[in-house]
C-alpha cells in the first residue's frame, strides 16, 4: 500500500487560498471537488484535508493529519504538540491588544483590572502573567472588535493585519503580543517513510519560497565600469558577465533579494548600468 502524507489546511479562511497556491506552485495537483473534506493529489503522495482552523492543531497532535499549514498564532494558542517545520511567509499578522481611541493609554498598567475580550485566552493570559498584570478575560468566538462598543469589555486582544477593522470600530492598537505568519507544522513521530516524503515536499516548498523572495536582475554596462557595478551587487555568487555585440559593452546577470533592489538601484545607475531589467523567478534551487 502506498504511503501518503495527510496535510491539513483551513476549510475556509484567510490561509486557504495561500495554502492551495503554494501546493500548486510546488507542482502538486490537488483534485478537489466542491465541498470535499479530503482531496488526493494526483501526482504526489499527498492528501489534503479541509478542516476547521481551530481543530487542526488537535488533529496534528493525534496524528490524524501528518502536516498542516496553519497560522503560528493558532499553534501557540491551542498549545498542542506540533513540530514547527518551516515558516511560509504569507498571511502575516500580529496578535495585539487594542483600546478605544479616546482612551488616554499610559502603558501596559492600564490593563490592570480591566475587562479584555478575546478569542485567544491562552496567549492573552500568558502575556498578562509575564507582565505581572491581572485582568478579566472575556472569551468570545467572533466579532471581538465590537465588545468595547457594546460595553462588554474595556479592551480587546485580536489578530491585526492592516488595522482597518480596528479603525472602523474606533479602536487603536497598543500592545503587540506576538507576530504570526502561515507555517508548516508536523505531527510528532512521523514514520521514516513519511519523513522521506516530507523531505521531498520541503525541497519543493523551499525552491518556491526562495523564488518568491528573489529576482533575476539584468543590465548593460560599459566594460570599464563592470568592476564597480559588481562590487555593489549583493548577489548569491559572482554575477555572470557576457559581452554584447557592441564593442566595449557587456551584459551583467545576477540574482538579488527583492527587498534589496530599491536600495541599490540608484547606486548601480550612477555606476553606469543601463537597460536594467528585473524578472520574476519561477523556481530557485540552491
Amino acid at each position: 500500500m502506498e504511503t501518503r502524507l495527510q496535510i491539513a489546511v483551513q476549510k475556509s479562511g484567510r490561509l486557504l487560498e495561500g495554502s492551495l497556491e503554494l501546493l500548486k506552485e510546488c507542482g502538486i495537483r490537488v483534485d478537489n471537488g466542491k465541498d470535499q473534506l479530503k482531496a488526493p493529489a494526483g501526482n504526489f503522495p499527498l492528501d489534503v484535508l479541509y478542516l476547521r482552523n481551530s481543530d487542526i492543531p488537535q488533529y496534528v497532535q493525534d496524528g490524524v493529519a501528518d502536516l498542516a499549514i496553519i497560522g503560528e498564532n493558532t499553534v501557540l494558542e491551542k498549545q498542542r504538540q506540533a513540530e514547527m517545520v518551516l515558516p511560509l511567509g504569507f498571511s502575516k499578522c500580529r496578535l495585539s491588544i487594542a483600546v478605544p481611541k479616546e482612551v488616554d493609554y499610559p502603558g501596559k498598567e492600564y490593563l490592570n483590572g480591566k475587562r479584555i475580550a478575546t478569542s485567544y485566552p491562552n496567549s492573552l493570559r500568558q502575556f498578562l502573567e509575564s507582565n505581572g498584570l491581572e485582568a478579566e478575560i472575556h472569551e468570545i468566538s467572533g466579532s471581538v472588535e465590537i465588545a468595547p462598543n457594546i460595553g462588554l469589555a474595556d479592551a480587546i486582544c485580536d489578530l491585526v493585519s492592516s488595522g482597518s477593522t480596528l479603525f472602523k470600530n474606533g479602536l487603536e492598537e497598543k500592545e503587540v503580543i506576538l507576530k504570526s505568519e502561515a507555517c508548516l507544522v508536523a505531527s510528532p513521530g512521523l514514520s521514516p517513510e513519511k519523513k522521506a516524503i516530507l523531505d521531498q515536499l520541503l525541497f519543493r516548498i523551499k525552491a518556491v519560497l526562495k523564488a518568491r523572495y528573489n529576482k533575476y536582475l539584468l543590465m548593460n554596462a560599459p566594460n570599464n565600469r563592470i568592476g564597480e557595478i559588481v562590487s555593489i551587487l549583493p548577489g548569491m555568487k559572482s554575477p555572470t558577465v557576457m559581452p554584447l555585440a557592441e564593442a566595449g559593452w557587456s551584459s551583467i546577470h545576477t540574482v538579488i533579494e527583492e527587498g534589496r533592489f530599491w536600495e541599490i538601484i540608484g547606486q548601480i545607475k550612477e555606476a553606469g548600468a543601463q537597460g536594467i531589467l528585473v524578472i520574476p523567478i519561477e523556481k530557485m534551487i540552491t
